[in-house]
């Protein structure tokens, strides 16, 4: 098992063992790079927001920068909640069930993890909850 994956080399394929080491490692990898980019991009904000926080003589202006800092907040909010499945998934991955759907217990896919790498649903559990949600909001 490598633990260090090249992820500009390295490309999980079908033909491998589901799951295998170097998978598990190249999910980890992606997984926390991820995570630090959302933490390097908050600190950023973090800054800037210190940054602005000046008075704007103007109301158009300070209106502005209200609105701006609002969306941000919000933003931030949101990756927030984002590291918290980031960190579910790296989770899942030392308990050995990262990879496998919730609900059927069945392989995710390779695709869907790499398009997704905090996907806990099989594509089809995934249509089948939002079909749910969608009758239920309907309702």
């Amino acid at each position: 098992m490598s633990e260090k994956i090249d992820l500009s080399k390295y490309v999980p394929s079908e033909e491998e063992e589901f799951m295998n080491g170097n998978q598990r490692a190249y999910f980890r990898a992606k997984l926390v790079a991820w995570k630090n980019d959302i933490l390097r991009e908050a600190r950023e904000t973090l800054e800037h927001l210190a940054e602005e926080s000046a008075n704007h003589p103007d109301l158009a202006d300070r209106a502005s920068s209200e609105t701006d800092r609002a969306i941000e907040l919000r933003a931030r909010d949101r990756q927030r909640k984002l590291i918290s499945k980031i960190d579910a998934a790296l989770q899942r991955i030392e308990e050995g069930t990262y990879g496998y759907c919730e609900e059927t217990g069945e392989p995710i896919g390779l695709k869907r993890l790499d398009a997704r790498p905090i996907a806990t649903l099989s594509i089809e559990a995934q249509e089948r909850h939002e079909r749910r949600e969608k009758v239920y909001r309907d309702e």
